[in-house]
Parts: C-alpha cells; sequence; structure tokens
C-alpha cells in the first residue's frame, strides 16, 4: 500500500496547467530537487532527473517536452534487489545544443553562466511561487500520515535552494523551521493548520480532504480519552476514598466507638460497612440525604478516628 505521501505526489503530478510560467516554476523547483547537469562535447550541457516515484517521472517527462523546445528525453527504470526497496526512475537529457535553450528558460543559464544560487527571477507572481513550491515538494517532499504527527517537509542538498523555499513559506506566513540533517538541509511544517494549507495551496483536494476526516477521528479519539482517563482518575479517587473510610470506621469498631456514636454518624458508618465499594452519591442516595451531608458525616467519623488513633500513641 503506497504511503501517503506518495498519494499526495500521484495526485499533484495528475494537474495540469495552462499557463506556462506556471509550468516554468514547478519544472525549475522539481530539477533543483532532483536533478544533475551533465556535460557532453562542444561545451553542451545534459540533465538527469532521478526519482523514486513514477507519477512524478512522469510529470517531469511531461514538463520537459511541453517548456524544453524540442529536446530528446528518455526514462530508464533501475529496479532495486533490496527487499521493499522501491524502483528507481531516471529521466534523461542527453547533452544537445538544444539543451542550453531550455536551461536559459528556467533561469539555470545566465550570460553562458550557470546560476546555482536563486531562482527568484521567475517567481515573480504568486501562482508560480505555488507552482515552484509544488514542484519543490514533488522533487523532494514528504508528510507524514495524518493520523500521525503532523510533519511535512521538503529535503535538498542545497543550502541556497532550502533558504529559498524557507523564505517563499515565511512570506505566505506558515510557521516554517529549517535544520540540516548530515549533507542535507531540511525545510518543514510541524503544525497541523499549516500542513492542510500548504496541501490546499498547491492544489492537492483530495489529500487535504483525507487529512481533514482523520484529523477529525485523531481529534474525537483525544477527547474519548482525556474523559476515559479523567473518568478512570475519579473512579480511583473514590476507591481510595472508599478504603480510607472504611480504616476509619473500623478503628472506630475495635475502639468500642461505633455504638457510641450519634445516630446519624452510626448510620453513615453502618451503611460505609455494608456497602464498600459504593461513592459517595451512592451512599448519599441509599440515606436520603445529599452528598455534602454524607461528606460531613464522613469527615467527622475521619476525625473521630484521628483522635483514637493520637490516644493510642500517647
Amino acid at each position: 500500500m503506497p504511503s501517503f505521501a506518495t498519494e499526495v505526489k500521484n495526485e499533484l503530478a495528475r494537474l495540469t496547467y495552462d499557463s506556462s510560467c506556471c509550468r516554468t516554476a514547478e519544472l525549475a523547483a522539481l530539477l533543483r530537487m532532483g536533478s544533475t547537469l551533465t556535460f557532453g562535447l562542444h561545451r553542451t550541457f545534459g540533465l538527469n532527473f532521478t526519482t523514486e516515484n513514477a507519477a512524478v517521472a512522469r510529470k517531469a517527462l511531461q514538463l520537459l517536452k511541453s517548456e524544453g523546445g524540442g529536446i530528446q528525453t528518455e526514462i530508464a527504470v533501475s529496479r532495486s534487489r533490496r527487499l521493499k526497496k522501491n524502483n528507481s526512475y531516471t529521466v534523461r537529457v542527453q547533452p544537445a545544443p538544444e539543451v542550453a535553450g531550455l536551461l536559459e528558460h528556467l533561469g539555470f543559464l545566465h550570460d553562458e553562466s550557470l546560476n546555482m544560487d536563486t531562482d527568484i527571477a521567475i517567481l515573480k507572481k504568486n501562482c508560480c511561487r505555488i507552482a515552484y513550491l509544488r514542484g519543490a515538494f514533488l522533487g523532494g517532499g514528504s508528510v507524514n500520515k495524518p493520523e500521525a504527527a503532523y510533519h511535512l517537509e521538503m529535503v535538498t542538498g542545497s543550502f541556497g535552494l532550502s533558504q529559498l523555499i524557507f523564505q517563499l513559506l515565511k512570506r505566505m506566513d506558515f510557521p516554517v523551521g529549517l535544520t540540516d540533517r548530515k549533507e542535507s538541509y531540511i525545510v518543514y511544517l510541524k503544525e497541523g493548520d499549516a500542513v492542510v494549507d500548504f496541501l490546499a495551496m498547491i492544489e492537492a483536494e483530495e489529500a487535504v480532504e483525507a487529512f481533514e476526516v482523520a484529523r477529525n477521528v485523531k481529534e474525537v479519539r483525544e477527547q474519548v480519552n482525556r474523559l476515559v482517563n479523567c473518568e478512570t482518575a475519579n473512579l480511583q479517587k473514590a476507591v481510595d476514598a472508599a478504603g480510607r473510610q472504611l480504616m476509619e470506621i473500623e478503628a472506630l469498631q475495635e475502639a468500642g466507638q461505633l455504638e457510641k456514636l450519634p445516630g446519624k454518624l452510626r448510620e453513615a458508618a453502618r451503611a460505609r460497612l455494608q456497602n464498600p465499594e459504593a461513592s459517595l452519591a451512592e451512599l448519599a442516595e441509599l440515606l436520603g440525604v445529599s452528598k455534602s451531608g454524607i461528606n460531613h458525616r464522613m469527615r467527622k467519623l475521619k476525625a473521630l478516628a484521628e483522635e483514637i488513633g493520637k490516644k493510642d500513641t500517647v
């Protein structure tokens, strides 16, 4: 069964856009996150984009064909020999003169110099910034299943790219964080509302619906657990209180004081002895008095038992 993150990427990979600027921004981020440049004869460039998601590989192929201006592409599959390890898909653009035009279109190449630092020039419109973040998630993103702890992240080996993604999200008022792990940089969201808002922004509508349903179930379950824990704690308090009351009444009984008690106290003491597991509310109902009334009598019995205890220690 595919992971939730895989389902989200599969949904995003099916999206199409009429605007060329959005396709360009998404492709730029996708390639930044998961591709390497190759070099051929006569200063020609090529590209290798690698992913473990077949739908993302198809999306990269589709975007390269629509924005590449006739460049030649191919896809290769490397089957993993390790158990439960995903296959690897590589979209290859062989080095050719036409590739330079694609790199210039994406902003990767400017005046015959490689731009390895920023894609800010293609991110002037809000729709392009959203498309760029969508591509970044497709290329290096992951999100926990909604039943687990809320966490969405995008991982890149480029510090400059991590800074760009971080700043984009920060300007959109997301509670975004940035950290490093070994040789990678991780931009992340940890709040449930932020994860939902991000998925909604990049148009993962099915994922948002699934996330909201699971989150509601999770919140109801947590509320039920709190109520059960509270009820259990209250029950334990009642049991402990009943046990102490029995010990106090038995102390009065052993001292021969039980029959000497005033009628109402004697009645309460006998009711407790005959109903050791009853709550104070149940004892009050049994005796036809209020809960505060039975509580007052139990406090009086406790005080009398403590007086006997003090005399025994003298």
